[in-house]
Order: structure tokens, then sequence, then C-alpha cells
């Protein structure tokens, strides 16, 4: 089992930047998937970013089409955190997101499902 700690959330105008991190114990990143997620107030939960590790060096990244190009998803692996470098925030990206991990191969499943453990989320909030 991991766990998830995410931080980083907060509130941020129009066109700002915010950077989540979410820190793992438990084991370490080689041989599994990091996600994130978000779910906004009356919506489903919804597919971010993920990154994949294979021998401890970055696979690929992942990303929803609704924030590519202003959204980054990085890792460290000697700290076991992930982070998502969120840029050109719109009010439409206010949500509370979620860190997920899962353990075994992953091919960039957008379904929530297909992640075992869950962090217990952080709220970002974006003006207009």
């Amino acid at each position: 089992q991991v766990q998830l700690v995410e931080s980083g959330g907060g509130l941020v105008q129009a066109g700002g930047s915010l950077r989540l991190s979410c820190a793992a114990s438990g084991r370490t990143f080689s041989g599994y998937a990091m996600g994130w997620f978000r779910q906004a107030p009356g919506k489903e939960r919804e597919f971010v970013s993920a990154i994949s590790w294979s021998g401890g060096s970055i696979y690929y990244a992942y990303y929803a089409d609704s924030v590519k190009g202003r959204f980054t998803i990085s890792g460290d692996n000697a700290k076991n955190t992930v982070y998502l470098q969120m840029n050109m925030l719109k009010p439409e990206d206010t949500a509370v997101y979620y860190c997920a991990a899962r353990i075994g191969p992953y091919s960039g499943s957008r379904w929530s499902g297909d992640f075992g453990s869950w962090g217990q989320g952080t709220q970002v909030t974006v003006s207009s």
C-alpha cells in the first residue's frame, strides 16, 4: 500500500500558476505510475495527468487534452515526490486535485479505477 500526501493547492487568479506536490511513502516509484485527477463540484472525477517509471527512470508522461501545454508533470525519485506544475490557470481548472498511484504496468489509462492508492486531495481555486 502506498500512502500519498498532496500539498500546494490554493487560490490564484486566472493566468497564474501553482505547483502541486505529492509525497509517496511505502515504496519507491520504480515499477509503477503516479497520476493526478481532479473533481469539481457536481462533476465526476477526471484524469489530468500521469507519469510512469521503469527501472527508476521516467518512461512517459500523459496529459488530458484540456491541460496539455499548460500543465507539466514531473517526479523526483530520490524524494518519492511527484509534482504538477500548472500554468495559465483558468477558472474551469477549479477543483479538488487528487494524487493517485498505480502499482504495475501502465500505458496511459484515464480511468480512475486503474489507480489503487489515493491522497486526501488539495483544493485549487482559480478566480476570474
